[in-house]
Formats: structure tokens, sequence, C-alpha cells
């Protein structure tokens, strides 16, 4: 799997750390772990199973500890620490810390902040800016948009009507995060995260009209940066002779970054209104996901459960799409 990094100038940036020392310019620096530490057994001398690209956070039990063993030893502790190169130090609540770290970082090239809060809170923050900038991703051809809370991703072959259903799903209310092409970030077990590439964030491609600008037309409000997967919708042209779902009994997913997304096969003819449907579909699933299912509700007022009962969940693989 590939790795990605984030500068070090970024990371200070976002989360609004205070720069006590680096070794070099602060966008030459690139952080590439997900994970983040106290190095509580590593200043106690035990460091088998250190993993120097992770962020070092110090607190007040490891400031404290440093204080307590004395001048000697805690420039032993901090010189075992730091000639391990860590990918940087953080000094949280911005106390106050032992001259000798400056002299051990400079000494051994560690970039060392600070910040005004607990390390819990800290370390929470970094956990979270870094599991969304380093996270897997992978890029699709199709169109984001955000249907009354639901994160749904348009795919179909080209010139089917994807960005013409997302200029119609914006006129109704709704949000585009992108078009034509989307990165997709995995950023927890569960989760994925659309957002539009910055070099086209907001534009829409129209065939026979040109590229518009969606923020400009229709203002901040049918616009978003990122949105969470909930759902994809394949377009697919219309078959004559074709059977397609009528009840929705058998649920069908398709994988993502080896996450599971609810996928709905949506046929495309003259005289479907795909705006309509792509928000009912969206309204539909965000029921399922609450415990309703209208299909199963459908079957029991009919008395058919005996006579009709939904396969097992499937998950079909569309990874070319």
């Amino acid at each position: 799997m590939e790795k990605y990094s984030v500068s070090l100038k970024k990371f200070v940036s976002q989360l609004s750390y205070k720069v006590i020392y680096t070794p070099a310019d602060e966008a030459d620096i690139y952080l590439t772990s997900l994970d983040v530490q106290r190095p509580g057994l590593v200043l106690a001398g035990y460091s088998d199973y250190f993993n120097p690209e992770r962020v070092q956070f110090l607190g007040l039990a490891e400031l404290g500890y440093l204080e307590s063993i004395g001048e000697e030893k805690c420039r032993e502790s901090l010189e075992h620490f730091l000639s391990i190169k860590p990918a940087a130090i953080i000094i949280t609540r911005e106390q106050k810390f032992p001259e000798v770290l400056i002299e051990l970082a400079q000494k051994y090239q560690v970039p060392v902040l600070s910040t005004k809060e607990s390390t819990s809170s800290a370390m929470s923050s970094a956990i979270s800016f870094l599991s969304i900038e380093l996270a897997p991703r992978i890029t699709r051809h199709g169109v984001l948009v955000e249907v009354s809370g639901e994160g749904v991703l348009i795919l179909g072959d080209s010139g089917i009507g994807k960005s013409e259903t997302a200029l119609e799903l914006m006129k109704r209310g709704h949000r585009l995060i992108a078009d034509d092409a989307v990165e997709i970030r995995r950023v927890s077990a569960k989760t994925l995260v659309g957002a539009a590439p910055d070099n086209i964030r907001h534009f829409i491609e129209l065939h026979g009209v040109g590229v518009i600008n969606a923020l400009r037309l229709f203002g901040m409000g049918a616009v978003k940066l990122t949105e969470k997967i909930d759902m994809v919708v394949q377009l697919v042209p219309w078959e004559q002779n074709k059977v397609y779902e009528r009840l929705g009994l058998d649920s069908k997913y398709t994988s993502i970054l080896n996450i599971a997304i609810p996928i709905y096969e949506v046929p495309v003819k003259p005289g479907r209104n795909l705006s309509i449907i792509i928000e009912a579909a969206a309204m539909n699933n965000r029921q399922k996901k609450m415990g309703y299912d209208a299909a199963q509700e459908l079957i029991a007022q009919l008395g058919l459960e005996d006579d009709i009962k939904p396969r097992k969940k499937e998950i079909e693989l569309w990874h070319e799409y």
C-alpha cells in the first residue's frame, strides 16, 4: 500500500502549535505515521518496540518523571530518547522543560513544538488530523453529492448524466462535493470520506455547455468541501429486456478500500427524473440505517413473509467503476 506524508508546516498550522525548534524549514520536514505516542517507557530506558516515525507527546507525567530523577539521569534519559530520532516532540500545556532538551534536539535534529492543550486533548486532535491527511486513498471517476444528509457517490460511464444530475440536486437544495474526480480516503475501519482535488474543486463540466463554477452560480450553501460516503448510485443505460430490482429486498454492497458501501443500480432512460430518484434513494437508505425497511413492511402487510425470503446481503466488487 502506498505511504503518504504531510508537512510539519501544515501540521503546525492546522493544530496551532508553537515552534520551539526545527532543524530545517517546516515545509521540508514530513510526518508519515498515523499514530502518536507518549514515550514513558523510552524515557525509562526501554525502547525495543519504539517507532521513531510517531509524533511524541511530553505531558505532566513525562516531564514530572524527568524532574524527579535528577539532572544527570535526566540528560541520560533524554539522550537515549532523542538519539532514536523521533519524528517530532510536542510539549503539552506549554510546560517548562529541561534546558538540555533543546540542546539534544539540536544535536539529533529533532523538531520540538509546544501547545496549550492538555496531553489527551492534543493527542486526540493530532490523531484526527493525521488520520485524514495520511489515510489510504483512491480517486474514482464520478460525482459526490450530499443529499438529505447522506453522502451519495454517483458512478457511471462518461456522458450518462452524472454532472447534470448533480446540478439538478443542487437546484433542489442539496450540496456538491466533487465532480468528475472524487478523491476517497479511508479515515477509519468503517468510514470513507470523499473530496474534490484542489485544482477542480467547485467546477462542473456540462456536455454542450462547458465548465461552470457551482460556488459562483449557486452560492456557499450549494457546495461542501468533504463528505462521508454513505451509499453509491450506479447509473446504467436502460435495457428493454433486463429485469431490474422492484422491491429492494436484496441489499447489494460494493467494496471501496475494503469497506462495504450500499450500492443501487439506477437505469437511465428519457423521462426518468434521476435527481428525484436519487433523493428518494438517499432518504430510504437513511431510514434503513435507522432500522426501518419499507420493503419489509410491505411484504409483512401483504402476508407474504413465508413466500418471499430476502437473500443474504451480497457484496459485489465493482472495482473497475
